[in-house]
């Protein structure tokens, strides 16, 4: 079986293995990796960048050598090559806890159970709950779907179409890594720059997918595009903007504006600004689009795969012909 449908087969099953089967609440892969890299800035800590940039290093590349001896392990065996690509993905992708928690906190919305709901947003994102009433709780929730739908799914698929399971580790290894030290509290300033810089790279090519789908699953395709490209650089991150522009517009929706990390108050420009203000039936509709969003990333992922080995395969025949003539 060739590689390129390795990796579809493969993704397939472990994308339909998180809709089926979720997160495990014990000995998640993704956890043990988490509990390791603190293990490591333990051992390395210091206020400096460069001490930093070596932790970064350790545990990425740790991802992805682990990731590529266990390819070479069943590089023999199409069968078990198919299984490893689903368990990694399984392992790495995160759409239906996404799914879960936003629904969640949905419920309790609805219920008029605003308590409950401030006590399960910390679960999706790091707001400051007790600053939000019910439309900001609802707001936040939509955003955090948005952007997670390029850093827990698409993202991972991209960089799993281009490098098989290290791509696929590596970049859940990165992202892991931005959400432990890449935040700018006062220990991590520092140390946490190099791996909040490489999660901007790594991520790059996945929130533009996924803007691009959200444009194209979406219900409003062009009102996704036209807050695109409006509002997308206003956004202080490079990747968290384009993604949550697209899913306003696409969904009709104004996003952004001012937001509270643990006492720290943001002023964000506002996204898609001629859209509605977010309720809560827009949580289902954003969840819904991020389903969807993922599977079409799936999908350009083996597409994409499959295309690039068809051309390589091509052009030494077409050299071949060039001189016999």
């Amino acid at each position: 079986m060739r590689a390129d449908r390795e990796f579809a087969y493969g993704a397939a099953a472990g994308l339909l293995g998180d809709l089926l089967l979720g997160d495990p609440r014990r000995g998640h892969p993704v956890a043990v990796f988490g509990r390791a890299a603190a293990a490591v800035e333990r051992v390395l800590w210091q206020d400096d960048r460069g001490r930093g940039a070596l932790h970064t290093a350790v545990c990425v590349g740790g991802a992805v050598a682990l990731g590529s001896l266990a390819v070479r392990l069943v590089r023999s065996s199409p069968a078990a090559s198919v299984a490893l690509t689903g368990a990694a993905t399984w392992a790495v992708v995160g759409g239906t806890s996404l799914a879960r928690e936003a629904r969640a906190v949905g419920r309790a919305l609805e219920s008029g159970d605003l308590e409950a709901a401030r006590a399960r947003l910390p679960h999706l994102c790091g707001r400051d709950p007790q600053a939000l009433d019910a439309d900001g709780i609802a707001r936040a929730v939509v955003e955090s779907v948005a952007e997670n739908t390029s850093d827990a799914v698409v993202g991972a698929l991209v960089w799993g179409a281009v490098a098989g399971v290290p791509g696929l580790l590596g970049f859940r290894a990165v992202n892991t890594l931005d959400a432990m030290v890449g935040h700018k509290s006062p220990r991590h300033l520092r140390y946490g720059w190099a791996s909040a810089r490489l999660d901007d790279v790594a991520g790059w090519p996945g929130a533009r997918l996924t803007a691009v789908l959200a444009a194209a699953a979406g219900p409003d395709p062009r009102g996704a595009v036209l807050a695109w490209r409006a509002d997308a650089a206003k956004h202080p991150s490079p990747n968290a903007g384009p993604v949550e522009a697209s899913f306003a517009g696409a969904l009709g929706v104004r996003l952004g504006g001012t937001l509270s990390y643990a006492g720290r108050v943001e002023h964000r420009p506002v996204l898609n600004g001629g859209g509605r203000a977010v309720t809560v039936a827009d949580i289902d509709r954003a969840v819904r689009l991020s389903r969807r969003v993922g599977w079409l990333a799936l999908g350009a992922g083996a597409a994409a795969r499959i295309g690039v080995r068809a051309v390589a395969r091509a052009v030494p025949r077409v050299r071949g012909k060039g001189r016999t003539a």
